[in-house]
Formats: structure tokens, sequence, C-alpha cells
């Protein structure tokens, strides 16, 4: 059995990383679906 994960939203994902939403925005679309990458971006760009 598969679960299908959603992706993020800009702004839960502004609030997970303390970043702001137009920097959470810009990772999202880089990473394309991708929350694995989209995640170490965000944790690189929180510090």
């Amino acid at each position: 059995m598969t679960t299908i994960e959603k992706p993020y939203e800009p702004v839960a994902f502004a609030k997970k990383h303390r970043i702001s939403v137009e920097d959470a925005t810009a990772i999202l679309k880089q990473a394309d679906g991708n929350k694995k990458l989209a995640d170490k971006e965000g944790r690189r760009v929180a510090v």
C-alpha cells in the first residue's frame, strides 16, 4: 500500500522553517514536489 504525500503549502512551509513566505514559495517551486529536497533547502535558508 502506498501513501500519497500532499505538497507543502507555502505558508505552512514558511512557518515550519521560520522563513518568509516568499522564500518558501521559491524553495517549493525549485524543489518541484520533492519534500526531502525542500526541507533540506528550508533548513539551509533558515540559518
